[in-house]
């Protein structure tokens, strides 16, 4: 089953390449199949980068948006 309610959200703003992509692997570890984690991030390659990380990993990304000066992303872990 399927939720796209947010059981975490995570603060990697300031974080640069590759460490938002570190911590949100790290993330969604700690949730359950399913089940979807936020995150927010300031470094721009993340709209390339979390989305090759979910395609390798297997993960759903719900959603990439760039809200002003920041990033809001949310994956959905499917294994």
């Amino acid at each position: 089953m399927t939720t796209n309610i947010i059981v975490k959200s995570v603060d990697l703003k300031g974080l640069l390449c590759p460490m938002p992509v570190v911590k949100i692997a790290k993330f969604i570890k700690e949730v359950e199949v399913g089940q979807t984690v936020e995150a927010f991030a300031t470094d721009p390659g993340v709209m390339a980068d979390i989305p090759a990380w979910c395609r390798t990993t297997g993960n759903e990304l719900v959603s990439i948006e760039k809200l002003d000066k920041q990033f809001r992303f949310v994956v959905r872990r499917l294994k």
